[in-house]
């Protein structure tokens, strides 16, 4: 019977909610015949006697009616749907948006031209403005960055008021967004004082060129992976964001480099660095695409998390070239971007006269799948002052995005019927039948997105980016906006630690909580708690991560030949075990979706390839996997999800020379942070003949039916030292640590969910 009345009030709902969407729709379209009855064809602020008159009558006669409406929707609603119950949500507002070029500056600089335009797109039903703030070199408001560089600001409008400034408030004041466009992105020209004052910022061809011809004409290039260019890029963004209270920022296909580009002296150094290879002679040698797209990608995910540091619902807009040119010929992986959630609406350029060739475009695998996940539009060419496009074909052009459920972004304003082949009433007209509804548009909806991804697989590279280490798996991650640092990957310990000289300039939450963690090998670190964004690869976590600022390291009194003794740099440690025994606890906890379910390890052999972390666990990717369980242990409070003790039980161990001869009754863990492997026994007896120190004894560790691993300490199959230790204050009987040797023959799942540990042989 609940069903049945909860289907009964989803019809109820459905119907008033209807009846009172064309209510007010009615009253939108009837306010806007008595506009035009009244002659207001052109924008203006005055209204004439009769439409007060009317539109009084209007609302007299109807507002009774909304108010009963509205009551018995609420009543209904709570009479018959359970607490825990949601309304479907509603589909997504089309995108109807103009961008305000530099060609339409003459129009934006006079105060009621702004007002007039802002009045008439109204009118006529678009709901979105992108005005250029960044283009030339120059910014086109008045800009503190830009005049510390003593940079001269020439966009001021007829009345010395801030264009930009007057555009946002005039179109709000209409309803429409307004989300300020950084045209040029990292394109400048060569003669301009920016790239005269940083020659060091500009990159080049692997012939020394500079430049480039684009739309724009002869152009040089900033240096995405510089440093110092992500830092005045984003200082000019979040400029944009605080001063105005924008509604979002938007990108277009110049936040990019051309295919060609990328060999100048600190890319070089940089490749170079990371990969053991300086950059290859061909620059589309597909795996020199990949790292420098994949850089540029990294620098979005950072800027996204530093704008909605700032403000949450503002719109991370991106107009960039179809996806294959995009990637291929611009380096921009528009589509990853997408995937990973840092992208909020999507506006796809596609300039084409033919409208067979439009529609192949607009039909593409990437805006299939983009459009089901955010707003999603086509950019079309309204003309240009030397190339006027007729109105058939952008009504063709909007009337095909329209049957396939993508919006419109129309370059330019002055374009859509000023400067245009038909008269201007005529152009007004057509776009008034293409868009004769509103469709409004509300960033309070707009709220963080989580990636798209099941699970994603993230390279663990064989050296860190400090110390010397002889072996390991690290983690490339980058801490509150810092550059990426290439950090140990611990399946033995929990928790971030970190030198204070890899946080970049992020804002970070203090926490003034210091604490000590003492490692294995018996350094203690001690630091500052903070909270702060992490980025794993290229995958930002959900939200701020636990992280131990590590500013003292020293030797516990037993172990004084620790690492800390060595004077080697700490390179850092990622903990990712879920036996976690106080804050920080394990960072993946904080990925998105289901990403944070687990992981599985992957080793390279003893190779210098990479490994690779998978993160997120899958129905596919668990295949294979022979499972041994863990002990559940108590919550600890601040810790999300469940607590499991992963040393496993029930581990045979055969020693030659010890009276462990495949004795079940030990204990063990993977650990991918320790090169050697060990076996502690809490009783010398348990050793028999087998002194403390390095072991030269075959040995075999395994769990029935799980996994069966034998080897010979000292025959560098991978890397298989194995050490012995005797400790009557142990807690266990037999405890092993296979180190990162095993890694080398087994595949290794952590499920946290179900507190499973998963063994794949490799061999």
């Amino acid at each position: 019977m609940t069903n049945q009345f909860w289907e009964k009030s989803i019809e109820i709902n459905a119907t008033l909610t209807n009846l009172l969407v064309n209510t007010v729709r009615s009253l939108f379209l009837y306010r806007s015949k008595l506009r035009k009855a009244s002659g207001r064809v052109a924008p203006s602020r005055q209204t004439s006697p009769f439409i007060h008159q009317g539109w009084w009558l209007l609302r007299k006669r109807l507002l009774p009616l909304l108010c009963l409406i509205s009551f018995v929707t609420v009543l209904l609603i709570n009479s018959f749907a359970p607490s825990f119950a949601q309304l479907p949500p509603q589909p997504r507002q089309e995108i109807r948006g103009v961008w305000l070029s530099g060609n339409d500056f003459n129009v934006f600089r006079n105060r009621s031209k702004v007002q007039a335009a802002m009045s008439q797109l109204r009118q006529l039903n678009f709901n979105t403005v992108y005005p250029v703030v960044w283009n030339d070199g120059y910014t086109h408001y008045p800009s503190a960055i830009m005049q510390k560089k003593g940079i001269p600001f020439f966009f001021k409008g007829t009345d010395g008021q801030d264009v930009i400034a007057d555009i946002i408030s005039q179109a709000r004041r209409e309803g429409l967004l307004a989300i300020p466009w950084f045209e040029f992105g990292f394109m400048v020209p060569l003669s301009s004082e920016l790239a005269s004052q940083h020659p060091d910022w500009l990159t080049q061809k692997p012939d020394g060129t500079q430049t480039s011809i684009s739309a724009a004409g002869e152009v040089a290039w900033l240096n995405p992976f510089h440093p110092e260019v992500q830092k005045f890029i984003t200082e000019l963004v979040m400029e944009v964001i605080t001063q105005y209270d924008a509604d979002g920022v938007q990108f277009d296909d110049h936040m990019s480099l051309p295919v060609d580009f990328g060999y100048d002296k600190y890319t070089i150094s940089l490749y170079t660095q990371e990969t053991g290879n300086p950059p290859p002679p061909n620059p589309q040698a597909q795996a020199w695409i990949k790292w420098r797209a994949d850089k540029i990608t990294a620098f979005m995910v950072d800027l996204h998390q530093t704008v909605k540091a700032r403000k949450p619902n503002a719109i991370f807009s991106v107009s960039p070239n179809y996806y294959d040119f995009a990637y291929k010929l611009q380096l921009q992986d528009w589509l990853n971007w997408v995937r990973l959630g840092i992208v909020d609406e999507l506006v796809m350029q596609v300039y084409r006269n033919d409208l067979e060739s439009f529609i192949a475009q607009i039909t593409r695998p990437e805006i299939l799948e983009t459009q089901k996940i955010i707003p999603t539009g086509i950019g079309i060419m309204a003309g240009l002052r030397n190339r006027p496009v007729s109105m058939p074909q952008i009504q063709s052009q909007v009337q095909a995005a329209q049957q396939r459920g993508l919006g419109s972004g129309f370059f330019y304003y002055e374009s859509l019927w000023d400067i245009a082949p038909e008269p201007a009433a005529q152009r007004q007209s057509a776009f008034a039948a293409l868009f004769p509804n509103p469709a409004l548009r509300d960033i309070s909806q707009n709220t963080p997105r989580k990636p798209t991804f099941d699970t994603i697989s993230l390279p663990l590279y064989p050296k860190p980016s400090l110390g010397q280490r002889v072996r390991g798996y690290f983690l490339e991650i980058a801490i509150a906006g810092g550059q990426p640092r290439r950090i140990l990957l611990d399946t033995g310990s929990a928790g971030l630690r970190v030198p204070k000289e890899f946080l970049g300039n992020a804002p970070i939450r203090k926490t003034g909580q210091n604490i000590k963690e003492v490692l294995s090998d018996g350094t203690i670190l001690e630091g500052e708690l903070v909270y702060a964004n992490v980025r794993f690869g290229l995958l930002p976590a959900a939200e701020p991560v636990p992280v131990q600022v590590v500013t003292s390291r020293q030797c516990i009194a037993q172990k004084p030949n620790c690492s800390a003794k060595s004077g080697a740099p700490f390179s850092g440690i990622i903990g990712v075990n879920y036996f976690e025994k106080s804050l920080p606890y394990n960072p993946l906890r904080k990925l998105p979706g289901n990403l944070s379910n687990g992981f599985i390890v992957i080793g390279n052999g003893g190779s210098n390839n990479n490994g690779n972390l998978i993160l997120g666990l899958t129905a596919n990717n668990q295949a294979g996997f022979k499972m041994a369980p863990w002990s559940k242990q108590s919550e600890i409070n601040g810790v999300p999800g469940n607590r499991w003790d992963s040393q496993l039980s029930k581990v045979c161990l055969t020693l030659a020379g010890s009276s462990a001869k495949n004795s079940c009754n030990g204990k063990m863990i993977t650990d991918t942070g320790t090169i050697n492997g060990l076996t502690e026994f809490k009783s010398a007896s348990t050793a028999g003949k087998l002194k403390p120190g390095v072991l030269r004894s075959a040995l075999k560790v395994a769990i029935n039916s799980i996994f069966d691993y034998s080897l010979t300490p000292g025959t560098r199959d991978g890397f298989n030292r194995w050490n012995l230790s005797i400790s009557p204050q142990a807690e266990l009987p037999i405890f092993v640590n296979t180190g990162i040797a095993f890694f080398d023959k087994y595949d290794v799942l952590f499920d946290q969910v179900n507190g499973r540990q998963g063994f794949r042989s490799r061999r």
